[in-house]
């Protein structure tokens, strides 16, 4: 397991540095909630591995979240459970505690992947349900001209669907998932249609692929999106995504049973 940083965070992005004021940027969206729901199926026990601040675990009647930054756990609500400190990678439940596991937004942080899909598999009697990107379309969106060092960021973090797939096996399926116009999950691409979003310096701090590019590169990035707004020119070019009710982005869910 790589190295964990002051406030626990265990992946590559310090979430005690980025991670405030997150939760009021990433808000679950019920339209994403219901696919995972229906991924889950009947499971009542499930244990949510990179909970961060809640995210989308209201989903199931009973679930156990497992966060290791301390600054993630300090966001979470009153109504949701405590999470435990641990990582991915260890996991510290017997096999087959869990109806199922689930994972949203939290691969590309770990230090092992395969240790962590192993995890999730030997802890889950079920459905391994994990909601990701497919680094393959990443680079497919707008922002891409603006600020191409994010999203070859992103490209770069997010493991390959099938390296997924294949390490958990059994019987797996990856279904696109569609990004709502006014998705309330604040990740770079649910602002397609709202460019200006991207402006705000909270924003772009809770996609955390902004961390890894260097301050003044991002300022020239920000500048020239709001340059391009300012103009028209952005909407010149991408204005009828302002009246497209959702995206077929990178976003997809992957679920994976006992074979």
């Amino acid at each position: 397991m790589g190295e964990r940083k002051a406030d626990g965070s265990a992946g590559d992005a310090d979430y005690g540095t980025i991670g405030t004021g997150y939760s009021d940027y990433r808000r679950p969206d019920d339209r994403i909630a219901r696919l995972i729901a229906e991924a889950l199926g009947e499971a009542r026990t499930v244990v949510n591995v990179g909970a961060g601040a809640g995210g989308y675990e209201s989903v199931a009647p009973d679930v156990t979240p497992v966060e290791p930054s301390a600054s993630m756990r300090a966001q979470r609500p009153a109504h949701l459970p405590p999470a435990v400190d641990a990582t991915a990678e260890h996991l510290p439940f017997a096999d087959d505690a869990f109806d199922a596991a689930m994972t949203t937004f939290s691969v590309h942080q770990w230090s092992d992947l395969k240790a962590g899909l192993r995890e999730m598999r030997r802890v889950a009697r079920g459905p391994v349900v994990i909601l990701t990107c497919d680094p393959d379309l990443v680079r497919n969106f707008w922002l891409y001209e603006y600020a191409p060092l994010v999203l070859d960021t992103e490209a770069r973090r997010y493991p390959a669907i099938g390296d997924i797939t294949e390490v958990l096996g059994g019987e797996a399926s990856v279904r696109p998932v569609p990004i709502p116009a006014d998705c309330t999950d604040g990740f770079n691409e649910a602002y397609y249609a709202r460019p200006e979003r991207l402006l705000d310096p909270g924003a772009r701090q809770a996609c955390s692929a902004w961390s890894f590019v260097d301050p003044a590169v991002r300022a020239q990035y920000v500048e020239r999106l709001r340059n391009d707004l300012e103009s028209g020119d952005w909407d010149r070019r991408h204005g009828a995504l302002r009246r497209q009710r959702c995206l077929e982005g990178s976003l997809v869910l992957i679920r994976a049973v006992p074979a």
